[in-house]
């Protein structure tokens, strides 16, 4: 089957744009999309590129560059989000340069932070009408709200979103674990996080690239919230790791590549389901006259974000109290119900930390931004994570009391837990995978499973083995 392009027009003069004049700092992005019988095969690398009075060297460094940054900030920029949004990195770095290049329609869903108002032909004799397909929109953006309200909103949403993630995986634990379904268990392949991975790829399928848009019509912080807070908490690379290290600890390294192999694969393919069953159920709502509507909300009232602050820190003191009542309740009897409601306790703070080190994905290393392909604050937090839940599981066998047992837990399930993330390594390795060179999604999964398992099996098999811990 021949494919079918499509060609999206999408014009930045520093304000948001009608369809008329086109100013001096303009910006036109021309977004090819094909479609084939098969795979969709086309790529920023393979592109038509045009440029004004630019090398053919310069125009093929500088596309390059901007792939780079695309998959690199698939998932999430941290508080960079809530900064960029006047003026993206990649639309500044373009527009000192004149250029006109064309981005993969994929990759541009998944660089959901970016908005704009975007113009689809709906035919070839037809005019183009106006998409809620977003890329500049976030121009419009609250520019009477001090940033410092913006950034304790975010803080809240996620401190919120967190704990409700923590709940929600400790569920999927229990329902799928061997107390009730027996699906999963501590010492097979399948292993009792994966249901909750799978669960988180799959919403970050809908939440996080197909809806981000929308949700961020809404508020900004809200998908932040969503993603960055629920979505990271629900999920727990760490977790993953940790059980897989440990089979190997008794003998199963068949078991735990085999595990290894199975969470990436099946999480991956949970967040492809997510992203068609997405599309399709958003194709039926415009097909009923929803989400059709170009209509956006005014979000520039500061008296409206400080009411929401107000409220979530509300709830948020209110699960809290809840947590601690209850905490109080069942910290002399122990179990899983008192290391429960202590993890809610640390999981914003997990949630804080890994969200501050996304602000590092995109920038690369050094002056230069060297490497820039490699998301070194989803790296960072994922690797990070693994290390501090393998030092706390040789802590709980080193000290073997059942007090440092239920905190440590507690901090492994909570703070550690959401320090680690799924859906953003998924997001990032599948941007990777569509990109013009996708054997760089198998070398960041590469990097960052092998180096997490090295460094797990130096901190907590080496002392198992050579100590004789059980």
């Amino acid at each position: 089957m021949a494919a079918n392009n499509q060609n999206i027009n999408v014009k930045d003069n520093g304000s948001p744009t009608s369809g008329e004049n086109v100013k001096e700092n303009e910006v036109v992005l021309t977004i090819q999309r094909e479609n084939s019988s098969k795979a969709r095969t086309s790529s920023v690398g393979a592109s038509q590129l045009r440029f004004l009075d630019v090398p053919v060297s310069a125009y093929m460094q500088l596309g390059e560059d901007i792939e780079n940054e695309i998959v690199s900030q698939a998932a999430d920029v941290g508080d960079r989000e809530l900064s960029r949004r006047e003026s993206p990195r990649s639309l500044r770095f373009s527009m000192d340069r004149g250029v006109a290049f064309s981005v993969q329609e994929d990759l541009l869903e998944s660089y959901g932070p970016i908005k704009s108002r975007a113009v689809y032909p709906v035919s070839e004799t037809s005019k183009p009408v106006s998409t809620d397909v977003t890329l500049l929109e976030k121009q419009e953006q609250q520019k009477d709200v001090p940033p410092s309200v913006e950034y304790v909103a975010c803080l809240a949403y996620l401190s919120f979103f967190a704990i409700i993630g923590v709940l929600s995986c400790y569920l999927l634990r229990e329902v799928f674990g061997p107390s009730v379904a027996a699906v999963t268990s501590y010492t097979g392949i399948l292993y009792l996080g994966l249901p909750a991975n799978m669960v988180g790829s799959f919403l970050m399928g809908w939440l996080g690239v197909v809806f981000k848009g929308d949700i961020s019509r809404v508020s900004d912080q809200l998908a932040i919230g969503l993603t960055s807070g629920y979505l990271g908490s629900l999920t727990a690379f760490s977790g993953w790791i940790l059980q897989m290290v440990d089979l190997s600890v008794h003998g199963k390294w068949v078991y735990a590549i085999i595990g290894l192999l199975i969470g990436l694969f099946l999480s991956s393919y949970s967040f492809n389901f997510g992203i068609e069953t997405a599309k399709g159920f958003k194709y039926l709502l415009r097909q009923v006259g929803i989400g059709s509507s170009t209509h956006r909300l005014n979000r520039n009232n500061v008296k409206r974000h400080l009411i929401v602050i107000v409220v979530l820190i509300l709830m948020w003191g209110g699960l809290w109290t809840t947590f601690g009542i209850l905490e109080k309740k069942d910290f002399k009897k122990g179990g899983s119900k008192a290391q429960l409601w202590l993890a809610c306790f640390f999981a914003p703070f997990g949630v804080w930390v890994r969200w501050w080190l996304a602000s590092l994905n995109g920038r690369g290393v050094g002056e230069s931004g060297s490497l820039r392909w490699i998301p070194f604050g989803t790296l960072t937090a994922n690797i990070s994570a693994v290390c501090m839940m393998a030092a706390l599981a040789i802590l709980k066998k080193t000290v073997d009391t059942r007090k440092c047992d239920m905190v440590a837990s507690a901090v492994q399930f909570g703070f550690v837990g959401c320090l680690s993330t799924v859906p953003a390594f998924i997001a990032e390795f599948n941007s990777m995978r569509q990109s013009s060179k996708p054997w760089r999604a198998y070398a960041y999964a590469t990097i960052t499973i092998g180096v997490s398992f090295a460094f797990a099996t130096l901190i907590y098999s080496v002392p198992v083995w050579t100590l004789g811990y059980k």
